[in-house]
């Protein structure tokens, strides 16, 4: 099986999102690329990860997610990555916002839409966060 992940926003949800459907899709050995496009590339910034903040009038969830020993993004993503996951940063939104690879976690990838939308087109699921 193959899933697409597009990831377009930045923030701690949409963080959690992408990649709890990312590694629960490789811990089924489905074959995942993330395709992390604006405001996503924040999930995968070296700096930017590690500032994600939980929503206004969400501070709740943090105790959940003690208690529900649901990992940091910080180790999220290694973890996504040594499942196999292919992490694509966005060639266009990187000089859009004058990005290098070097200002993302290590391994990432870097592609246009066309990159990512040849793995999707033979993808059995695609979802967006």
């Amino acid at each position: 099986m193959k899933v697409a992940i597009i990831a377009a926003n930045g923030g701690l949800f949409d963080a959690y999102k992408v990649f709890n459907i990312a590694t629960a899709a490789a811990a089924t050995d489905a074959e995942v690329e993330i395709f992390f496009t604006f405001e996503g590339l924040n999930l995968i910034h070296k700096e930017g990860h590690k500032q994600l903040q939980m929503p206004a009038g969400k501070e709740h969830f943090q105790e959940g997610f003690k208690k529900a020993n649901v990992p940091p993004i910080s180790d999220m993503i290694p973890m996504a990555q040594e499942m196999g996951v292919k992490l694509i940063a966005c060639q266009m939104t990187m000089d859009v916002m004058s990005l290098e690879k070097e200002h993302f976690v290590d391994g990432i990838d870097v592609g246009g839409a066309v990159t990512f939308l040849t793995f999707a087109k033979e993808a059995d699921v695609t979802v967006t966060f």
